[in-house]
């Protein structure tokens, strides 16, 4: 690892604002339909917010890379219309009454007309990325898309039942980290750069991937809601067992497995409360657990990247790992 300092967040921000702007009115114009309700649908989520970290690591991806073309804009936007396409889609299938503290589209519209919608952005985005005329980027977005799919499924199918850590990780790299690695990779691709650097910056999108969603999964046991924006503590509602609670079922006591298990089978808080597994998972040092191990993948995206030349953007891509596993929210 080189002695390169680490960016600040005023720095990335700076490096990266007029792009990300672009990105939201590229993201706008591709995302205007005429048929109205698919229009309101996407100002709506495009108005939600977010974090756009997948857009984000396009461009710093290319700009590491020296790549200044409007592709990087292009495909920026392609990114975050896939990754709104599957909020939607999430939503129906979690039955989600909020999204980042607001109403989630589907309580608004219906069920009905949000797949469609969803089902518009997907297409929309492989319409936008054609325009490019480039086949390796179909093939990512072709090899993405059917992973995501394949991991919701398998997600669903597994809901309620106990699942092993191979298993998780194999779940979030599908559902999340997939999408993080390709965003890092179209970077690569949009700057021609060769197969090898590539491949590095694709580890760097997965480990920090990994990283994402683990924390994530531990915000939603340990965030308040007013601050995570949905209810807390979903995913073990929903019947979900991440990280943290895959720890705990394979140290705790009879007791403790037990509560858990009622928990994931019932899908509710009825006979075991939220408090009661907080209490379990912290006796075991599971929630501290899974952050160690976020972290860990935080050093290995960081680590991906060790030999891209010394640039702002690579200052920032360093930044970016610390940022993923210290945010609240």
């Amino acid at each position: 690892m080189s002695s390169l300092s680490i960016a600040t967040a005023t720095e990335v921000f700076d490096l990266v604002r007029d792009d990300l702007a672009a990105i939201e009115r590229e993201f706008a114009r591709q995302s205007a339909s005429d048929v109205e309700v698919v229009t309101d649908i996407a100002r709506y989520l495009i108005a939600g917010g977010g974090k756009r970290i997948r857009p984000l690591l396009l461009l710093l991806s290319a700009k590491a890379l020296d790549c200044q073309t409007h592709s990087r804009i292009r495909l920026g936007a392609v990114v975050e219309m896939l990754h709104t396409a599957t909020l939607v889609h999430d939503d129906i299938i979690d039955e989600a009454s909020t999204r980042r503290g607001r109403p989630s589209s589907n309580t608004t519209w219906g069920n009905a007309k949000c797949v469609l919608a969803g089902d518009w952005l997907y297409m929309q985005s492989f319409q936008t990325a054609l325009e490019e005329r480039n086949f390796r980027i179909l093939d990512l977005l072709v090899s993405l898309t059917q992973q995501m799919v394949e991991g919701e499924l398998l997600q669903m199918e597994k809901l309620g039942h106990l699942i092993n850590e191979e298993e998780y990780f194999d779940l979030i790299f599908r559902k999340t980290a997939c999408l993080f690695k390709v965003s890092m990779q179209l970077g690569a691709v949009v700057a021609a750069a060769p197969d090898e650097t590539e491949q590095a910056l694709g580890e760097y999108g997965r480990n920090l991937g990994l990283a994402f969603q683990i924390v994530d999964d531990v915000l939603d046991l340990t965030a308040l809601e007013d601050v995570l924006g949905k209810p807390v503590a979903s995913d073990l509602r929903e019947g979900k067992a991440t990280l943290a609670v895959i720890h705990a079922l394979e140290r705790g006591t009879g007791a403790d497995r037990e509560a858990i298990r009622t928990v994931l089978a019932d899908r509710a808080f009825t006979r075991v409360s939220h408090a009661e597994i907080l209490a379990i998972l912290n006796s075991h040092g599971s929630i501290a657990y899974a952050m160690d191990t976020a972290c860990a993948y935080a050093a290995a995206a960081r680590q991906s990247i060790a030999d891209l030349p010394d640039s702002d953007a690579k200052r920032a891509l360093l930044w970016v790992p610390g940022f993923v596993t210290s945010r609240d929210r």
